[in-house]
């Protein structure tokens, strides 16, 4: 067997390949650095940002911060500069990152499992009202995001979340970034085993490792046991997916190789069963290969994803064994269809015979005062923990039968339905042009503008529709809203206008999604030539298309069955 090796953050330099253009893998052309990312980053390893934040930065205030801490290292701890209040669309791809970017940062809470208890919760809101102005979003990463954080205020910031077990570690980076986990881990009556001991191991040995802190790029991880497959594992670096071998019982399904962005790549079995004693080594010996193999020269090319591309399931499985693990792991299932819809929405009876209830804000967007005032609201009724979703939700638990229905109406007069209409239910949103130096669009409020929108037009066939039909806007060609694998999907961009300037608009995806209870794998949504949308225009269009696939489709067909088999003239 080929021992790994354990390289440091500043190994020693390699040599590159003569007979090649070297991709800057370690094991292969040496550690040389071949970009200025990877040259900081060898310089000082990420984490050590945090004392000169403390110690420096939060005293000095933000000119006193260096480039390569600002634009690079903060990330390791959370904090990226937003984007500066009234730069529209078209200067995002013309001005430097210090003409977009304001004085003020996004910080992004780490929230492995999406798991949290009210007191965390509490504290969240508490610091939102405080120091961000009130603004917080649900990520579709499980994660809480602030904004408008000054320096000055980071550490007594960490220093809250921390006296509560909560953090903002690796939330940001080229490192393990937060650990999806199932919203329903260890409640759910039809789980097939529960994930969380495995998702704290993982966040408990590994997050915050220096070892780990220099990947070629970002590494997201998903793990779930419930049938439902509800943590997105077709698009993550890699993700654990609960199943029942034969003879060894309940474990996981191993899937690498997963994102989007630009370049969508769905992840692909291995083939592998991974037990619950082997699921921490496994998930470290994958990003492993990925610090070790994965591509560092071109930065566009530097995800797990091509270097799976290129190597194939076998050869990935057989690297992992061989030069990490150590031990063959035995063959295994593929998941099951799901059984029923992964966002979770609605009310459901635990295994214990308490509740559990999914709640949808519009596009994962609260405030710290709702924050504050749901941590009250459960509280007052017996309920202490929650968990937020990779669909921008929230969900309650142990919520006693008496209480369900005290308790759903608290969370609706908060703006947490949980019997939302299949537009509040099914849209997401990045964060858009208002705060990310990367978006060309708007896309919270053209959102919140949409659902409603579509709310009132449609309202004459809301009795059939799908319970499920997402609708997924993003401010840019990144696809953090995963455009890609929703039935509608929509990449702003910016289109030209009737005087000769410009309007914010999207390009459309039709009939992509992930397995779910109508279909057995995921597909990537279809482009028809020509079809751009305006943001003004947004709501007549999918009104239009949604009465399309409402007169034209068959018995039990989907949208996105009927979306790729139409005619593109149907479709515009």
């Amino acid at each position: 067997m080929t021992q790994s090796i354990e390289t440091t953050t500043a190994p020693r330099q390699g040599r590159p390949r003569p007979s090649a253009k070297p991709h800057g893998q370690w094991k292969v052309d040496g550690t040389a650095p071949l970009n200025h990312n990877e040259e900081f980053k060898q310089q000082d390893n990420g984490l050590n940002v945090r004392e000169r934040i403390e110690t420096v930065y939060a005293k000095h205030g933000f000119d006193s911060i260096p480039a390569d801490d600002l634009h690079g290292r903060f990330r390791w701890w959370g904090l990226y500069t937003q984007r500066k209040p009234g730069i529209d669309g078209g200067k995002t791809a013309t001005l430097e990152p210090h003409e977009l970017e304001d004085r003020y940062f996004m910080l992004r809470v780490r929230i492995d499992g999406g798991a949290l208890t009210t007191e965390q919760l509490r504290v969240i809101g508490t610091i939102s009202t405080e120091f961000a102005r009130d603004t917080a979003d649900v990520t579709d990463r499980q994660n809480i995001q602030l904004h408008w954080i000054d320096v000055v205020d980071v550490p007594e910031i960490w220093r809250r979340l921390e006296a509560v077990g909560l953090s903002t570690t690796e939330a940001c980076g080229d490192v393990p970034r937060v650990i999806l986990g199932s919203p329903v881990a260890g409640i759910a009556k039809d789980e097939i085993i529960d994930p969380t001991p495995v998702i704290r191991e993982i966040a408990d040995r590994f997050i915050g490792d220096p070892e780990l802190a220099n990947l070629p790029r970002k590494f997201k991880s998903a793990i779930t046991g419930h049938p439902s497959q509800d943590v997105v594992h077709e698009i993550n670096d890699i993700s654990l997916v609960g199943v029942v071998h034969p003879e060894l019982g309940p474990g996981y399904d191993l899937w690498v190789g997963g994102g989007l962005s630009t370049s969508a790549r769905l992840a692909e079995r291995l083939g592998a069963f991974v037990s619950e004693e082997h699921a921490a080594a496994v998930w470290h010996g994958v990003v492993r290969i990925f610090r070790d193999y994965g591509y560092r020269r071109l930065r566009n090319k530097a995800r797990l994803k091509y270097l799976m591309n290129d190597w194939g399931p076998e050869k990935f499985r057989a690297v992992l064994e061989q030069e990490y693990l150590g031990f063959a792991l035995p063959d295994g299932p593929a998941p099951a269809r799901p059984s029923e819809p992964g966002d979770h929405v609605g009310i459901h009876e635990q295994k214990d015979g308490n509740f559990y209830i999914g709640a949808a804000p519009v596009v994962g967007r609260v405030s710290g005062t709702v924050l504050t005032r749901l941590a009250a609201l459960l509280e007052r009724h017996g309920s202490y923990r929650l968990r937020t979703t990779p669909h921008q939700k929230i969900v309650v638990l142990d919520v006693a039968p008496e209480q369900v229905d005290a308790v759903t109406a608290g969370l609706a007069e908060l703006g947490l339905s949980s019997s939302p209409s299949v537009f509040h239910r099914s849209t997401i949103a990045c964060t858009g042009l208002e705060f990310c130096k990367l978006a060309i669009v708007d896309t919270k409020d053209t959102a919140e503008r949409t659902v409603a929108g579509l709310e009132d037009r449609l309202a004459d066939v809301a009795d059939r529709l799908p319970a499920q039909l997402s609708l997924h806007i993003n401010g840019c060609p990144n696809s953090c809203a995963r455009i890609q694998t929703a039935d509608i999907g929509l990449k702003g961009q910016l289109l030209p206008d009737p005087d000769g300037g410009q309007t914010p608009g999207f390009q459309v995806h039709l009939g992509g999604g992930l397995a779910s209870t109508d279909r057995d794998e995921a597909g990537l949504g279809r482009t028809v030539r020509g079809l751009k949308v305006t943001a003004d225009g947004l709501v007549d269009y999918v009104d239009r298309v949604i009465r399309r696939y409402d007169e034209q489709h068959a018995d039990g067909e989907t949208f996105a069955q009927w979306a790729h088999r139409a005619d593109e003239g149907d479709l515009k």
